[in-house]
């Protein structure tokens, strides 16, 4: 294998010193133009690349920043990773994903690399709810932006969805269309969203005079589509099944009706579904499908803007105040929750 070009290389070929080349790349106008052609041309020859990495260590200032994600295969993340992407490349920097597919030994992995790489600064959906992983990367003195979790008994920014509102707006249409008895598929228990969701969707029953009871709960280890079918399979098997299914996010809620329709249950006459997130498949769905919108490209920007502010409050005016901004869901009703029960109640 041949080694890369280096520096040194350009020069000898160029017949100039080193510091001539750096010149040429980092402040071309301080150099001849007879001399600048000459070195543009041997780094063109050469196929030269300058090591970022190195300049980073010399400026002690990376043009990357880390987005660590829980899933990269649930629609919502890559939105949010388009809206950091968009602010990032806005000023000037890269984006480095990495997806922690839930797991804190990942999401350990992943911030010890950032942390390598020195980048200049980490947007974080956390997988690990004891908090370890982000005190131990904390110790870094690398500043990062929590995203669709609120930072709750930390100093640093947040940007998140108000998911107890939103797990409300879900139940509470579901309790206008007319059904008292409603599946949560819920999710890990350990992830504040899905137990944020289930909280407001607790509030909307007792607003409605329902108890606690009216909540059957599904749990499941993951929130992809076949977690999805298989709580569908468990409901399927209930002998007192509810008449609707609110899900944690929008995989699961795809997966709930796959189950439906292989079995031949109708959606929405005998079973009312309910997702979240409202990705581009849930509107593309063989029955469109309801759900609780977050604004994700938009909560990937934000968190990205406030990450850039933290970074820069070194030169600017005024010190980074640390801040959570806490954006509001919105219902979107599509067809898989437009039929009501109100007169098999009255």
């Amino acid at each position: 294998m041949s080694q890369p070009v280096g520096i040194k290389d350009v020069a000898a070929a160029a017949g100039v010193s080193v510091g001539t080349v750096s010149n040429v790349i980092n402040r071309p106008d301080s150099v001849a133009s007879g001399t600048r052609a000459r070195v543009l041309a041997a780094i063109d020859r050469l196929g030269y690349v300058r090591s970022e990495s190195a300049r980073q260590l010399r400026a002690g200032r990376s043009r990357i920043m880390g987005l660590l994600v829980l899933d990269m295969g649930n629609p919502f993340f890559v939105d949010v990773a388009r809206g950091a992407e968009r602010a990032a490349r806005d000023a000037g920097l890269g984006v480095m994903v990495c997806n922690s597919a839930q797991s804190a030994g990942e999401e350990a992995d992943y911030l010890s690399l950032f942390a390598e790489q020195r980048v200049r600064g980490v947007l974080l959906t956390p997988a690990d709810a004891t908090g370890r992983n982000i005190a131990a990367f904390r110790r870094h003195g690398i500043p990062f932006v929590l995203v669709d979790r609120v930072a709750e008994g930390t100093t640093e920014c947040s940007v998140s969805v108000d998911d107890v509102a939103g797990g409300a707006l879900a139940v509470r249409h579901l309790i206008d269309a007319g059904h008292r008895s409603i599946a949560y598929v819920s999710g890990p228990a350990g992830l504040n969203q899905v137990r944020d969701r289930r909280t407001g969707a607790l509030s909307a029953l007792h607003e409605a005079g329902l108890g606690a009871e009216a909540l059957r709960e599904l749990p499941t280890e993951r929130l992809d589509v076949a977690a999805g079918r298989d709580a569908g399979a468990r409901l399927l098997g209930l002998a007192d099944r509810p008449t609707a299914v609110f899900c944690a996010n929008d995989l699961l809620a795809l997966g709930v009706l796959q189950a439906m329709y292989a079995a031949g249950v109708s959606v929405p006459d005998d079973l009312a579904i309910v997702g979240y997130d409202d990705i581009e498949f849930a509107a593309a769905a063989a029955v469109p499908l309801t759900s609780v919108r977050q604004p994700a490209v938009t909560m990937g920007a934000l968190a990205a803007e406030l990450l850039l502010e933290e970074t820069e409050a070194e030169t600017a005016p005024t010190p980074h105040e640390h801040r959570r901004v806490v954006l509001q869901p919105e219902l979107v009703v599509r067809r898989s929750s437009l039929a009501s029960r109100r007169a098999a109640v009255q």
